[in-house]
């Protein structure tokens, strides 16, 4: 029956792997844009290195960027200003200088009054039929020859500034007419007019707008064309700029052409192929190097939705802000957060896969895999032993540093000249190393979603600061001191065996919290020699010993702390026995032993790190009852003290070997010979 609970355990967890993998090709397939990849690579100034192309359509030759920008800003420096001329506002200043010619002339001769009326409005007329232009900043500084347009109705006339009479040059006008007539009231009528004038002509800047915006609508981006089957460059021809304009036309064309259903179709099935290769890929590393992961749903889940969440980015930032976003998007966090859950391999490799697949919705693919795979390969070295939190900050600057000098190299490579560095990619750049930060508190997301504990983490846990670490340090000193003799102790000799020293100290700092509720019940914080043992059984004794470890557990989860580090608690006593009192019980001869009562609950360590644990804790506990202390008497009890818990198979189940063990009491007899100032005999002269 257990076997074929087992076997459908297997098949469930297969079944939802399969169901993981299946879903994120399906939404990385979904993500791809459904248009044609140009297939070939070319630069300017360099050799078309393929087969002689020939024009599969006809297409039009776009105009360059630069081009286009030039004729927008001729056009912008040659538009002609439009001016309106008001008619009704000079009707009504001509009725105004008739009715006040009429009410003040005084003279009663009706032929007089009308010949100083002719003469009156003839000007008036000769004035507005030119018109008198308001000064506005558009002509400032011009010449008289400077054409604008003038409004009248619904017809505009292009006329140079001469033509029209400024409010100085129509009065001047006024008084030339005025002295070249005989027999007329001059003050009289230069007084009316000086009254009536006013300037008609005023700049539109809405026609003038219209115009432009007219005339840059009407820009052609295209300045050629070429017809299917038209010879287009051939192999090991020199890719001239016209060559390379002409080429970036057709792969402009050839991508954003749709195409038949029929082949609609195929592209999807291309791009499943694609997908589905990587996967498969990333699924075997997995089965050969890490089966610990193919094996865990719960790491898989993690892996695949760290692609996603990148891939999924990258998609949404290009189609809504283009390509060149594309260097803002922080890639280097697959690598970071994969190295930081993971291993340095495995987030080499998930990286490689990240950015192979987002290499497909950029142009320029090769160039772009290049440059971040550079990126994550720095950012996986700077982050090999991640246990300072400014390890972050160092790892984004590397990033800005590594973007910057591969772009450079790129560009200078390319264009053989450093004129087309452009400094906004710089800032593209930096964006993108700061957004890199974020890795920290999407790393600690993740933890909580599912369950690990990085090294990101042990760096706050193992922090004396902790909440329960000080809480410890006040209520049991002595358990304290011993907690960070042994996490120094268990650190430096994960190092020597490539263990995980971060979560070593980590654990070691609270394996013994269980002694915070009785702390005077263990030897280490017990300042006089008032012992409560003395007033308790053996048994009674034994018990309060070996159930600090219940207890610590219960403590630690009150606080929060997490499973992996409880596992220190748990494990760092084994099976073994509370030998003094076990011992002396014993020796009273009260006939068979109960020895669960002095054991230990368990279990026995389980990994490298949790035996290293137990091996420190002991061999520190012991070094403290070390009357006279000197190298020989440190090297025999670590001898026999480690030797003791391989004899009494309490490592058995850890995957640490002689060898480990071996190195693990060297690590540990230099360093107790430190702790304790043992200095080295010389020779007698």
């Amino acid at each position: 029956m257990m076997v074929l609970n087992d076997k459908n355990s297997r098949r469930l967890s297969i079944f939802y792997k399969s169901l993981f993998i299946a879903g994120t090709i399906l939404l990385i397939l979904a993500l791809f844009p459904k248009e044609y990849k140009f297939k070939y690579h070319f630069a300017e100034n360099k050799p078309w290195m393929y087969e002689d192309l020939i024009a599969p359509f006809d297409f039009a030759i776009n105009k360059t960027e630069d081009e286009v920008n030039s004729e927008k800003e001729k056009i912008l420096k040659e538009s002609i200003p439009y001016f309106i001329s008001d008619k009704n506002m000079v009707l009504a200043k001509r009725n105004m200088l008739i009715s006040r010619f009429n009410e003040e002339f005084k003279t009663a001769n009706a032929e007089t009054k009308k010949y100083q009326m002719d003469i009156c409005l003839a000007i008036f007329d000769t004035i507005y039929k030119k018109g008198i232009l308001r000064y506005d900043e558009v002509i400032d500084n011009k010449d008289d020859n400077y054409n604008i347009y003038v409004v009248n109705g619904n017809v505009a006339e292009k006329k140079p500034l001469y033509d029209l009479f400024t409010l100085q040059g129509a009065h001047d006008y006024i008084i030339t007419r005025l002295n070249s007539r005989n027999n007329i009231d001059r003050d009289f009528l230069l007084r009316l007019f000086e009254n009536v004038l006013i300037q008609n002509v005023v700049f539109s800047p809405e026609y003038t707008n219209q115009e432009k915006y007219a005339a840059l609508a009407n820009i052609s981006t295209t300045k050629g064309y070429i017809q299917k089957n038209e010879r287009i460059i051939s192999k090991g021809e020199l890719i001239t700029d016209k060559h390379f304009q002409i080429l970036q036309s057709l792969k402009q064309q050839y991508e954003g052409k749709s195409g038949s259903i029929h082949n609609h179709y195929f592209l999807m099935l291309g791009q499943a192929i694609l997908i589905i290769i990587a996967f498969v890929m990333l699924v075997l590393f997995l089965v050969k190097f890490r089966a610990d992961i193919i094996a865990d749903n719960k790491k898989m889940l993690l892996i695949l939705s760290v692609l996603l969440l990148v891939i999924l980015s990258a998609s949404i930032l290009i189609r809504r802000y283009g390509y060149e976003y594309i260097y803002v998007l922080p890639l280097c966090i697959v690598p970071l957060m994969i190295r930081t859950f993971f291993d340095t391999r495995l987030a080499l490799f998930v990286h490689l896969i990240s950015i192979i697949l987002i290499g497909f919705l950029v142009p320029d693919g090769f160039e772009f895999i290049f440059l971040q795979l550079i990126a994550g390969v720095v950012t996986i070295i700077s982050t090999v032993r991640l246990e300072k939190r400014s390890q972050f900050f160092i790892t984004s600057f590397y990033i800005f540093i590594t973007y910057s000098l591969i772009y450079v190299g790129m560009t200078m490579m390319q264009s053989g000249s450093y004129l087309d560095i452009s400094l906004n990619n710089f800032m593209y750049f930096a964006f993108n190393s700061l957004l890199t930060l974020i890795s920290y508190p999407l790393i600690l997301i993740y933890e909580k979603l599912f369950g690990y504990v990085t090294n990101v983490s042990l760096l706050e846990y193992s922090n004396t600061n902790n909440k329960l670490l000080r809480e410890l340090s006040q209520k049991a000193p002595g358990t304290f001191q011993h907690s960070l003799q042994v996490a120094n102790l268990a650190e430096e000799a994960a190092r020597r065996i490539d263990a995980n020293a971060m979560l070593v100290r980590a654990g070691a700092m609270f394996h013994d919290v269980g002694k915070i509720d009785n702390p005077g019940y263990f030897i280490e914080n017990q300042l006089n020699e008032n012992n409560p043992h003395e007033k308790l059984s053996y048994e009674q004794s034994a018990k309060i010993i070996t159930g600090h470890v219940e207890k610590g557990i219960i403590v630690a989860r009150k606080y929060g702390i997490p499973e992996q580090i409880i596992d220190f608690i748990r494990t760092h006593h084994g099976t073994k026995k509370t030998e003094y009192f076990y011992r002396l019980y014993k020796k009273q001869g009260n006939g068979d032993i109960n020895e669960n009562v002095f054991s230990y609950p368990g279990p026995l360590p389980f990994s490298k790190e949790t035996a290293l644990m137990m091996m420190a804790d002991s061999v520190e506990a012991a070094a403290r009852s070390l009357k006279k202390p000197d190298k020989k008497s440190i090297d025999d009890l670590v001898d026999m003290i480690i030797d003791g818990l391989v004899e009494c198979k309490q490592l058995k189940n850890a995957n640490i070997t002689m060898k480990d063990i071996t190195r693990v009491k060297s690590v540990l007899k230099n360093r107790l010979i430190s702790m304790h100032h043992v200095r080295i005999e010389y020779p007698a002269m």
